[in-house]
């Protein structure tokens, strides 16, 4: 896989819908790893132009990730307590409390772009796309990974005819990448031992990768590659808001809590008072909660109100160093 992918380093960069632009993706790249879209929030158009941003920024080569979701079924009663447990803070920030369900057509779209656009790699979460989809996207020569929080869900990626797996930890930040129930808390390297008896296909490690060491262990464990994500997030490239930097870097042990507030989905991230005074409120299911609170972290990105903002890590965001790029994925993949 990391020759097919003429990587210098087996390492991708995690997808981080809503973090990455085509600078950071390009710098990723231009590092010897595998840059990574993430075009969860993206329509198809939206996609097409992206991925045209980073094709002028490097020449080397990137993927797609692709979030695979049904239509939520609303519940009317859910939504108006959803609404409930979020009115104070549309009232203390002054938001109106708007909402938007994005449709299947924006995922038939994105496919559409990653085909007309020539990607090569491309990254599933939240679910497995359809045998149509799969057939389409390998007849244009697409590899093809998807993700998975359980043995389950692995061995679900395998049969369903994709070609690796990125294997994610309970360390991990960001959106647990589960599609099935209950969800399953298993430590990167214990699913990841407990994954390779059971698949053939390549593991690509991810969830609390952020030292030599981490990277070392889960080469050694059996995983083709490994998936960073909150160890980028403080490179200088990333361009994300200095108050999401800041938090990572000064984030101490134990400083993430495992989340719905936000989005409807289990998200890992720093623990604050949004997350705490919703923790036993009702939530609205993913995407529906996403676009509920969409005004608010707006408007609390604009007012300097941190606590409550997304703001996604890791278990080991402490560890996180500010540097370039390069000098981050240098330090994780040291030559011997």
């Amino acid at each position: 896989m990391i020759q097919n992918f003429a990587l210098r380093k087996p390492v991708i960069q995690a997808p981080m819908a809503g973090v990455t632009s085509p600078k950071f993706v390009a710098a990723c790249c231009e590092a010897g790893i595998l840059g990574s879209i993430g075009a969860g929030y993206l329509n198809g158009a939206e996609t097409k132009e992206f991925i045209q941003q980073v094709k002028a920024l490097t020449d080397k080569r990137f993927c797609v990730n692709l979030f695979v979701q049904e239509e939520p079924r609303i519940d009317i009663g859910v939504l108006q307590d959803a609404r409930v447990a979020l009115q104070p803070f549309y009232e203390e920030l002054g938001v109106s409390n708007t909402q938007r369900v994005v449709s299947t057509e924006v995922f038939d779209g994105q496919v559409q772009a990653v085909i007309d656009e020539d990607v090569k790699v491309c990254t599933f979460t939240f679910g497995l796309p359809n045998e149509k989809t799969i057939s389409k996207l390998k007849a244009h020569g697409v590899y093809l990974i998807g993700t998975a929080t359980t043995v389950e869900e692995a061995v679900a990626v395998e049969n369903a005819g994709l070609d690796a797996v990125v294997i994610q930890g309970s360390e991990a930040g960001g959106h647990r990448g589960s599609f099935t129930d209950p969800i399953e808390l298993i430590p990167t390297k214990q699913l990841l031992q407990d994954v390779r008896g059971k698949i053939s296909i390549n593991c690509i490690a991810a969830g609390g990768i952020m030292t030599a060491a981490h990277v070392k262990e889960m080469l050694e464990a059996g995983a083709t590659a490994v998936q960073i994500g909150t160890a980028l997030l403080t490179a200088h490239e990333c361009e994300i808001s200095n108050v999401h930097k800041k938090a990572v870097l000064e984030s101490e042990q134990k400083a993430t809590t495992l989340t719905k507030a936000f989005t409807g989905k289990y998200a890992r991230g720093l623990k604050n008072e949004f997350t705490e005074k919703l923790k036993d409120s009702v939530v609205a299911p993913y995407p529906v909660q996403h676009y509920l609170t969409l005004a608010i972290r707006k408007e609390s990105a604009k007012q300097n109100k941190p606590q409550y903002l997304s703001l996604w890590m890791g278990e080991n965001s402490y560890l996180a160093k500010e540097a370039s790029v390069r000098e981050i994925v240098d330090e994780l993949t040291p030559t011997d």
